[in-house]
């Protein structure tokens, strides 16, 4: 049966539906993401992250899920969603990773076709393996992390998943889970290949607003690389924090300060012309025309539109130079 589940997911649940459907009733509506997952905690930063790849598509409307100041869940093979949001607010109320997880597992009927890791704001992870998880299937919980896979090629991505997190111990948190994700594909992966991948992360302290949750939240959920893609928009990604940095710097009128920002975002993306463009009307802004000429002109031969899109900026109080400064600008 085991081959059938691997190869051909239609066949597997018609053969449920005349044997084991009376037995797991609920299991037949639940997705696939059959896959390999961490959730992780900083235990300097006390950020939380989830990192998933799958050849599934979309895994990241369905496999991570986080609350910042609380916890992380990844709910994975035969997927029950409710595992993340009902996890998240068991840990809200005070409930460990362990007793949130036995909590919502003793009460799944269909518990033997799931995988499922909780984490806590305590960094203490748990993690549960269904007996009818497709082989590979493994877990290792650990400090401030748990790692769990399966259908996989073999037994060793889950110990190199494992090994990665821990040598990986010098990177920011979602750099580290990119890596274990990597290690995980590198030790051979699902044994189907790779479709989707995602990353998230929340921060330490609960926030007030649902929209300020996720400080990081990637998906590609269709490619032939995911974790490639997934690195590139990481690193896209970061380069737009240094912007915004830059941004609130510019408002703070800390111009040296905002540069040095926008500097950042452009040595991480330097194709981008929108960075570049930014760090112009920051140097113009302080008075500093001489140095943002050379950079507009640069900008403009590559793309027009950005000399009509400086002509209305004065308008809106986002620069502000005299007509004979504009003109010197866009002429």
């Amino acid at each position: 049966m085991k081959k059938y589940l691997l190869l051909l997911p239609a066949i597997f649940l018609q053969l449920c539906s005349n044997s084991s459907k009376a037995q797991n009733p609920s299991v037949m509506k639940d997705p696939f993401a059959h896959t390999f997952s961490i959730v992780a905690r900083d235990s300097i930063t006390g950020e939380m992250a989830v990192g998933v790849q799958s050849h599934w598509f979309s895994v990241g409307a369905l496999v991570p899920w986080g609350r910042s100041g609380v916890g992380v869940v990844a709910t994975q093979s035969f997927v029950n969603p409710a595992y993340g949001p009902n996890g998240l607010d068991l840990m809200q109320k005070g409930k460990s990773a362990a007793v949130a997880l036995k909590e919502l597992v003793s009460k799944d009927e269909a518990k033997d076709y799931r995988q499922v890791a909780f984490l806590d704001a305590q960094g203490k992870a748990s993690a549960f393996t269904g007996e009818k998880c497709v082989e590979s299937a493994l877990q290792h919980v650990g400090d401030n992390f748990s790692v769990q896979a399966n259908m996989m090629l073999n037994d060793e991505i889950v110990p190199a998943m494992a090994k990665a997190f821990k040598d990986n111990s010098n990177l920011p948190l979602a750099e580290r889970v990119v890596k274990v994700l990597q290690a995980a594909q590198a030790a051979g992966g699902d044994i189907r290949g790779r479709q989707s991948a995602a990353l998230i992360v929340v921060g330490p302290n609960k926030v007030e607003n649902s929209w300020e949750d996720k400080k990081i939240d990637l998906r590609v959920d269709d490619s032939g690389e995911p974790l490639i893609e997934l690195e590139r928009l990481l690193k896209v990604a970061r380069a737009y924090e240094y912007m915004n940095k830059g941004d609130l710097a510019v408002e703070a009128k800390n111009v040296d300060e905002a540069l040095k920002q926008y500097g950042k975002a452009e040595s991480l993306f330097p194709e981008n012309l929108e960075m570049r463009y930014w760090k112009a009307v920051a140097l113009a802004n302080s008075d500093r025309l001489e140095e943002a000429i050379p950079v507009f002109k640069a900008i403009f031969q590559e793309d027009d539109n950005w000399r009509e899109m400086t002509t209305r900026l004065p308008a809106s109080d986002l620069l502000n130079i005299t007509e004979e400064e504009l003109s010197r600008i866009v002429n």
